[in-house]
């Protein structure tokens, strides 16, 4: 057996999604797993380099984890030839410059979404990356989640017959800061720093519908800033300016319609943070991020509205659990070994920069949607 290193920069690495998700619970999870294998007996292995800001907290980290590698200089570590990936998991407002930096040396890149702050910006990048010839790709995570890979299980088996619609709830409450800290950065809840829901979630929404659903050919918009004040890491109050909840519909191909509402201003009443529920003329389902119910047509109660007796039906008792049927590992983790995989294999990856910039357009059009409440076709968007 042999085994391939590959040098990796996690530029943003002191961050919450850098740390948990990407270094701990994606790369080193993999070097715990003994490498990423290849069908010709060759094993991936990563080689993280921790790249960020604050020297202090990169020194504690490589230290907390027994890694060697790490710097605050990123032009120092792209100029390294052992490098051959750029990871991004900054600040949004950060991102599209260190990403055209990693392009100018010649690494692949991997990067968590937004690609960039708006759809040119996106766009120009994918456009580079494509003319340099190198190998791109932007997260999509919850593509990887339990529950929607059940939930594409069903799709794929003809389960739902025709889709009709679509009902996703995303959210939870994120304290102001004052009495309880804040689970999410101030810099969220500031438009002039790259903040908002709209921008963080609907490049998330973009892809999931895509990849489940069907194209989303026009959308509607209201968002709000529901909590006008919060309270920042250093205990000093300052104005939400940026968005803290959209309510949005999606027009999709065949006519399937998508309502998703994302809020961090919600307080939860459902089984998990996210839940989708598909309704089809065949069968309806459920899905969060770990399960998935079903009701098919066949068992399909008949309630009668009757508002003057209580209800004596059980309505949540009338859904089947879908069953796992494999073993799940964490989406982060299992998307990266497939941009492994790409990298060094040439396997197919197709959530690449122009799969990013899409999402990017898609959020920049929810906005414009909102701010001038009006619906809004979105465009065809190729490189």
């Amino acid at each position: 057996m042999t085994r391939r290193s590959i040098g990796i920069i996690v530029n943003g690495v002191t961050g919450r999604m850098g740390y948990r998700q990407h270094l701990v619970r994606s790369l080193l999870a993999i070097r715990a797993s003994g490498g990423v294998a290849l069908a010709d007996g060759t094993t991936i292995w990563p080689e993280p380099v921790l790249v960020g800001r604050n020297e202090t907290k990169l020194r504690e980290l490589a230290e907390r984890h027994g890694l060697t590698e790490w710097t605050t200089d990123l032009t120092s570590a792209l100029a390294r030839d052992d490098v051959e990936i750029y990871f991004d998991a900054q600040v949004t407002q950060q991102r599209e410059k260190a990403i055209r930096q990693a392009i100018e040396a010649g690494k692949h890149i991997y990067t968590e979404k937004p690609l960039a702050e708006d759809t040119a910006g996106a766009l120009d990048l994918a456009r580079a990356a494509d003319a340099a010839g190198i190998r791109t790709g932007v997260v999509q995570d919850k593509l990887f989640l339990p529950g929607l890979r059940k939930l594409k299980r069903l799709i794929d088996g003809g389960f739902f017959g025709r889709i009709l619609s679509v009902r996703g709830e995303f959210g939870y409450w994120v304290f102001e800061g004052d009495w309880q800290p804040a689970q999410r950065p101030s810099w969220n809840y500031r438009l002039e720093d790259g903040g908002g829901i709209v921008v963080d979630m609907f490049p998330h929404w973009h892809y999931v519908l895509e990849e489940l659903f069907g194209r989303v050919n026009a959308v509607s918009c209201l968002t709000a800033t529901h909590v006008p004040e919060r309270v920042d890491e250093d205990g000093r109050s300052y104005p939400a300016t940026a968005d803290d909840a959209a309510y949005a519909i999606f027009e999709l191909d065949g006519g399937v319609v998508a309502q998703l509402n994302s809020s961090w201003a919600v307080r939860v009443y459902r089984d998990e943070l996210v839940e989708f529920q598909v309704d089809g003329t065949e069968g309806s389902a459920v899905a969060g991020l770990r399960n998935c119910r079903v009701q098919h047509r066949a068992v399909t109660p008949k309630p009668v509205w009757n508002p003057d007796l209580p209800v004596t039906e059980d309505f949540r008792a009338q859904w089947a659990e879908v069953p796992d049927n494999e073993e799940f590992d964490n989406g982060f983790k299992v998307q990266w070994e497939a941009f492994l995989r790409h990298v060094v294999a040439g396997e197919p990856f197709r959530w690449d920069f122009l799969a990013g910039a899409r999402g990017v357009q898609l959020a920049e059009l929810g906005l414009r949607a909102a701010r001038e409440g009006v619906r809004v076709e979105v465009p065809e968007l190729n490189s």
